[in-house]
């Protein structure tokens, strides 16, 4: 039997297939060389300046640089509000160890209150590791002296200074300043609505009420940087340009904290607002408004006992009366009544009236009393103005009518913001046939407008539009807008804030302006004035108009008694006037809440004010600390 050949190896076509395969692969391998080199040219060449960019982003970092804000002065160069250092107690987590252990060793050690570990914890896990997080930022000298002591015993803890607001005079003059306080997200929104966001990224506190959130801007100043380099694990590892922030402006205010000072000492203990205006030029010399709080709670963060008790004070100390309380402004505005009788020919400053114990509306039965039970006699503008008589105002509004008190009493001012450089102003209500439709949805009546000849009725304003008002008065019809800010300054100049004068009222005749003064003349030196107590023996001349508001009606056959009624009940005292009577320096408006008569509670207080501005030496005004006092200050 044969043998099976065995069949040998193609040795030929191995290789053509070897060779074949190598091809292939490294045909493949070339493909794929260009593909990394390709890759390669277009990472280095053609996007080199798209990842360049990307590279320094991750290497280098810009750090905003908070700006100083500016610090605000009285006329005098008194310092009113300042920057202070706060020491804040800062842990840096990754280098402290164990945290928890440590949060309780230092609030024990530095007596620090309740609650301080939980928001310091919390912080802690909105913070990265390696960054500060502030255990408490109000430390006293004391903690710090007792810290720095201790410091060895607690790595990564350590004391960090800042910059916080602060009102040296506490309450005297918040509703004017206002405060600064932490930039919440309403703040946010807004900042970043208005495309000024970038320049609080470095900033904590902004502006929240008062001057200082109507000149924010000024005062903020511009936001620096410094650009750094950082580690992979976002660490600084050295600084390569810096930036410097540009401070904000200081700024001067027309008021003067004596009489500032004045007035709270006037108002202390009452529910009431003065504000003293300079007529020529519009500026605020004092404006008070009582009760008032201490800025500082807020500056630091008020607690939520604190901001509870001034939130439901029956005194509303939150609320700046002298430009958001609305009150009658009663017979303070007859002078200005009189003014519109003149120009409209109603009344002349021979016309006589009769003025009885009441006043009936021709064909009606309904009567409206004056103040005096028995009335007046006969009157003139001059003596009607003097002895207050609501009779002849009455008879006068009604022969005008509401259409035309509405027009001039909104040259005036009134039911109109007053411009003055504060956010918190409201209008108060000077009434016409359309707001009543609007608000009430009822026609005008003929009794409504004889109580607005009065200053009573739906009638409301507040003591800045009375200040400004009477300014218009003295001025012969010239306005001048409220302003509170004097000038800002930097460094290296200086800058006065513009006036805004402007026409308010023209009338036919210059003489009835004089007329209405006199009349508020007689108020204070006539013998039959209502005023004439209050400024007996004064060495200057003063002109002025009390007025006594009643808060809730008194029906036809009531008597008015004070001591029946709760306090809140009770009628407000006004008092307006100027000093002195030829060339005015000043002009107030004062208001007291529930005190009774105007000219005797309210008038005594206008007195007090002006004795300040023009007589008393600077030993008897209240004392101001040395150290406020600018030092080119106080060589003028």
């Amino acid at each position: 039997m044969l043998k099976q050949r065995v069949q040998m190896r193609d040795h030929s076509a191995e290789g053509g297939l070897f060779f074949r395969r190598t091809l292939v692969a490294y045909i493949g391998m070339v493909i794929l060389m260009l593909v990394l080199f390709g890759n390669l040219y277009y990472l280095q060449v053609e996007a080199y300046d798209t990842y360049q960019t990307r590279s320094n982003d991750n290497r280098i970092r810009v750090v905003p640089v908070a700006p100083t804000r500016g610090l605000i002065y009285d006329a005098n160069g008194v310092l009113l509000a300042e920057n202070r250092p706060v020491y804040s107690l800062e842990i840096i987590p990754e280098e402290a160890g164990d945290i928890d252990k440590m949060a309780d060793e230092l609030i024990t050690l530095l007596e620090l209150p309740e609650g301080t570990k939980e928001k310091f914890l919390a912080e802690t896990k909105r913070q990265r590791r390696f960054k500060p997080v502030p255990l408490y930022e109000k430390l006293t000298e004391k903690q710090v002296a007792l810290f720095s002591v201790n410091q060895h015993r607690y790595p990564g803890a350590s004391i960090e200074a800042y910059l916080k607001r602060y009102y040296p005079f506490g309450d005297t003059l918040t509703h004017a300043l206002g405060y600064v306080a932490k930039i919440n997200a309403r703040d946010v929104e807004r900042l970043d609505g208005e495309g000024k966001l970038s320049n609080y990224a470095a900033t904590k506190d902004i502006g929240k009420q008062g001057v200082e959130k109507y000149y924010e801007e000024v005062l903020h100043g511009v936001a620096g940087y410094q650009e750094v380099e950082v580690n992979n694990r976002g660490r600084v590892v050295r600084t390569l340009k810096f930036q410097p922030p540009e401070p904000g402006k200081d700024i001067y205010l027309n008021i003067d904290i004596r009489l500032q000072l004045r007035a709270q000492q006037l108002l202390a203990g009452r529910r009431g607002a003065i504000v003293m205006m300079e007529p020529k030029t519009g500026a605020i010399l004092a404006m008070e408004s009582s009760p008032s709080y201490d800025p500082n709670l807020f500056v630091t963060g008020i607690s939520t006992t604190n901001y509870s008790g001034l939130l439901n004070d029956p005194a509303r100390p939150l609320v700046n009366r002298t430009t958001q309380g609305i009150y009658a402004p009663a017979s303070t505005v007859k002078p200005l009544m009189s003014v519109m009788g003149l120009n409209e020919g109603a009344i002349t400053p021979g016309y006589r009236y009769f003025g009885g114990p009441t006043y009936s509306i021709p064909g009606t039965t309904k009567k409206f009393r004056d103040w005096k039970k028995w009335g007046h006699g006969w009157l003139d503008v001059y003596r009607a103005i003097e002895v207050s008589a609501d009779t002849y105002f009455y008879d006068l509004a009604y022969r005008v009518g509401i259409d035309r008190i509405n027009e001039y009493m909104t040259k005036f001012g009134f039911g109109q913001y007053s411009g003055v450089d504060l956010y918190e102003e409201t209008r108060g209500v000077m009434p016409s046939r359309e707001w009543k439709r609007k608000r009430w949805r009822q026609p005008w009546f003929q009794g409504d407008t004889i109580s607005i000849g009065i200053g009573q009725g739906y009638w409301s304003a507040t003591p800045m539009q009375l200040a400004r008002a009477i300014s218009i008065l003295t001025q012969n019809g010239h306005d001048v807008t409220p302003h509170l800010l004097k000038r800002t300054t930097t460094a290296t100049s200086s800058e006065d804030a513009p006036l805004n004068p402007n026409i308010a009222l023209q009338v036919k005749d210059e003489n009835y302006w004089k007329v209405a003064r006199e009349g508020m003349w007689r108020v204070i030196n006539g013998h039959e004035g209502t005023g004439r107590k209050a400024f007996a023996k004064t060495p200057y001349v003063a002109a002025g108009k009390s007025g006594t508001a009643q808060v809730i009606g008194m029906k036809e056959n009531q008597t008015y008694n004070a001591k029946a009624l709760k306090e809140e009940h009770r009628d407000n005292a006004l008092f307006v006037s100027f000093a002195p009577y030829e060339d005015p320096k000043a002009v107030i408006a004062l208001v007291l809440e529930n005190a009774g008569g105007g000219s005797t509670n309210a008038a005594p207080v206008a007195r007090a004010m002006f004795d300040a501005l023009l007589l008393q030496p600077d030993s008897q005004l209240p004392p101001i600390p040395p150290h406020l006092v600018k030092p080119e200050a106080r060589h003028e």
